[in-house]
């Protein structure tokens, strides 16, 4: 047998069952309690309010005056938002519309 063929002998499958066993038996592994999940700072994820609003980086970057390579460093997990910026994504992800207003008036 090559190094890259598995035989099905090999494996041995686990139920749905046995792995949530495996998984709550693994101390490093537990779930997070309310207690944690509260003292955990909660990040606005740019990636998600711009899907949800279904725009492309390029628009969600000019409709909003984020530079683009900014956004895509804080979408690839190479760089976080500071505090005034977090605040800002909130306000995106909670009234786009009324932000993308205010940004974007157009003047007559």
């Amino acid at each position: 047998m090559s190094k890259t063929t598995i035989s099905s002998k090999m494996l041995r499958p686990m139920s749905t069952e046995a792995i949530e066993r495996a998984a709550r038996a693994d101390r490093d592994a537990q779930p997070l309690s309310q207690v944690d999940l509260k003292r955990m700072k909660q990040t606005p994820r740019v990636k998600i309010i711009r899907r949800a609003l279904d725009l492309t980086q390029e628009e969600f970057a000019e409709r909003y005056h984020i530079p683009l390579g900014t956004l895509r460093d804080w979408e690839q997990g190479r760089a976080e938002p500071d505090q005034p910026t977090r605040a800002y994504l909130t306000l995106i992800a909670r009234d786009p519309e009324h932000v993308n207003r205010v940004l974007n008036l157009r003047r007559s």
